[in-house]
Order: structure tokens, then C-alpha cells, then sequence
């Protein structure tokens, strides 16, 4: 049976990957894409269905993201949230404005339709998280308002026919209460997904795919101790096991003890191969005078990088580089469509 997947388009929303994980914890598989994905790729991958996320911009000025507005015509199930409802409504042929009051915070909401699929089981009045200056004020041709706040008269909204519903609030947080429930129901009720997923599922797969990928060639991970490259590091090995090099770099800029912590669970505990750079004052050295924090994380990564290329040259043939990544911090780290809070190493 083909895995169901459900894939998060982002529009530079914060919560963007937010959304994706509250999907997987529903049992369902997701991954989130840029806007501007080929629709032919998004055809490929079989969606049960699509979630645009939210985003800073506003849809109707010079510059705002955009995607093909053939991804309408593609007879997938739609869910908009924040800015996503309003991109659909104005490539859909509603009107999006500037809003007369701006909402933020925890919002009172009326649900006006009680059979809508969304709000299936829900009472008609929720608690939701609202974070939006422009409003829908006119919903498109074949949509319906579902739901309203006071200052918010287009809070939801639907096209069943089509499967294609709104919501200008932020279901996938936790100051939306019933948020997971809203999830579910489009999910479980509107693309038909029955929640096969599991995270050990998705381990043994990932672990035979890099195992057949690598087949019997060399690896080396840039391991900081995190959870990100500490899970990439780890499910490697199992799927390679002393084909893979781990290379840890002290830095000088950790917390006490930490560097011996790491260097015990994964060489001493895990028996895994594992590289130990002292480099505390070569990184010390470069960060010496510099008071700005952005420039010291610019600092430390472009050092790192160095670090790393001297000690891949000294271990030989490497044919695979492993880095672990999160989505927090690619959005940290400024997207196409998102601004840099802060500068990630490990985001290249």
C-alpha cells in the first residue's frame, strides 16, 4: 500500500513546519515544499492532499508568493490556513483587503456551519489563535463562510464540492485547543487518510534506503552533539555501521562537560566512529572584538566549514557527507519568503 502523504506548501510562515509535524503526529506522512513547486512534482508525489501554510506577506501586493494556480485544478483536497486561505481566495476570484481591526492573540470564534467537515464534532463556539493584518471580503465563486469572529466576518470558509476549505486562525498551535481536532477532521474525514503512519516505520525505511543508497562506500558526518545531527548520525550508522566517520568539533563555545558527553555516548557507549577536534582556540581567536551575534554565528559556521574540510582531507575517501537539519532552523535561518531571525551552522 502506498504511503499516504500530505504535503505542507510553504508561504514563509513561522509555524510552517509546525503544521507538518502536528500532520505526522496524526498518524499521516508529510513534508513540507516550497510555493513555487513544479506542479508536475507535486503530481508525482501522490498527495492525498495539500496545506498551504501562512506568511508575513500580503497576497495583494507587488511580490507577495505565489503558487501555480494550476495546483487548484489538480482535484486534491485543499486546507488554507492564515495567509493560505487568502491566496486562495484571491487566486480563486474572492477579494482580499487591508483589515479594519488587525486580530492577534487568542479569538473568540462562531462556527455558522455546523455540518462543515472542519469543525465535525466541535462545538459552535472555539477558542483560536489569530495573527493577521489583511481579511477576506469576499469569498470565492462555489465557497461559503463557515465561521466568524467579532472583527473577522470570513474566520472560515468552504467549498466541499471541491474540497477546499480556509481558515484565517492558526489551527496548528497549541493556543487553538481544538486545532489537532480541526487537523484530523480534514485528514481523516476530507482526504480520506487512515493514519498508518508510524515514526518507527519511517526509521526502518530511512536506514534501508540510505543502506541501499551507500551501498559499500564511506560516510562522514559533521556531528555537534544536537539533536539533529545526533539522530542523522545515529541512523546511519545503523545502516552503514564502521563505514561511517563522525567528526565532533570543540569549539570552546559549549556547555561544561558537554564535549566529553558526546565523545562518551557515541564512541565509548555507541562504538561508533568518532573524530575528536580540539579547536577551542582557533574558534576563540576568529570571535575575539566581535560583539554582534549575528556576525559570531557567521563566524563560527564559516570556521566549522574549515574545520571539517581539513578533516575529511585527513580521513581519505569520502564519498557521502551526512549533516542533520531541522526545519526551525532552515526558517531561522531566512527562506525565500521568510526573514533571518538567526544564522544556523548547519543550514547551507
Amino acid at each position: 500500500m502506498q504511503q499516504e502523504l500530505v504535503l505542507v506548501v510553504d508561504f514563509g510562515g513561522q509555524y510552517s513546519q509546525l503544521i507538518a509535524r502536528r500532520v505526522r503526529e496524526l498518524g499521516v506522512y508529510s513534508e513540507m515544499i516550497p510555493f513555487d513547486t513544479p506542479l508536475e512534482e507535486i503530481r508525482e508525489r501522490a498527495p492525498r492532499g495539500l496545506i498551504f501554510s501562512g506568511g508575513p506577506a500580503s497576497i495583494y501586493l507587488p511580490g507577495a508568493p505565489v503558487c501555480d494556480p494550476g495546483v487548484f485544478e489538480l482535484g486534491l483536497p485543499l486546507l488554507g490556513i492564515c495567509y493560505g486561505m487568502q491566496l486562495m481566495a484571491a487566486q480563486l476570484g474572492g477579494k482580499v483587503e487591508p483589515a479594519g481591526i488587525r486580530e492577534y492573540g487568542k479569538t473568540a470564534l462562531a462556527v455558522s456551519d455546523g455540518a462543515d467537515l472542519l469543525f465535525a464534532g466541535l462545538e459552535s463556539q472555539q477558542q483560536v489563535w489569530m495573527s493577521h493584518g489583511d481579511s477576506i471580503t469576499r469569498v470565492p465563486p462555489g465557497f461559503h463562510v463557515t465561521a466568524s469572529t467579532a472583527d473577522c466576518p470570513i474566520a472560515a470558509m468552504a467549498a466541499p464540492d471541491k474540497r477546499f476549505y480556509g481558515v484565517q486562525f492558526h489551527p496548528e498551535v497549541r493556543h487553538t485547543p481544538n486545532g489537532n481536532a480541526m487537523l484530523r477532521n480534514f485528514l481523516y474525514r476530507v482526504c480520506g487518510c487512515q493514519g498508518t503512519w508510524r515514526l518507527a516505520d519511517f526509521v526502518e525505511e530511512t536506514v534501508r534506503e540510505i543502506r541501499e543508497r551507500v551501498g559499500d562506500r564511506h560516510v562522514i558526518c559533521a556531528l555537534s552533539g544536537g539533536v539533529d545531527s545526533s539522530v542523522a548520525a545515529v541512523l546511519v550508522n545503523r545502516a552503514v555501521g564502521d563505514r561511517l566517520t563522525c567528526v565532533f568539533v570543540d569549539t570552546g563555545l559549549l556547555r561544561k562537560g558537554e564535549a566529553e558527553q558526546v565523545v562518551r555516548v557515541f564512541r565509548d557507549e555507541r562504538k561508533m566512529n568518532l573524530v575528536f577536534v580540539y579547536a577551542r582556540q582557533r574558534f576563540l581567536e576568529r570571535l575575539a572584538g566581535v560583539t554582534d551575534p549575528e556576525r559570531k554565528r557567521i563566524i563560527i559556521g564559516h570556521e566549522f566549514i574549515r574545520v571539517f574540510e581539513e578533516e575529511a582531507a585527513r580521513i581519505g575517501r569520502v564519498d557521502f557527507l551526512v549533516q542533520g537539519t531541522l526545519y526551525p532552523d532552515v526558517v531561522e535561518s531566512g527562506t525565500r519568503t521568510s526573514a533571518t531571525i538567526k544564522t544556523h551552522h548547519n543550514v547551507g
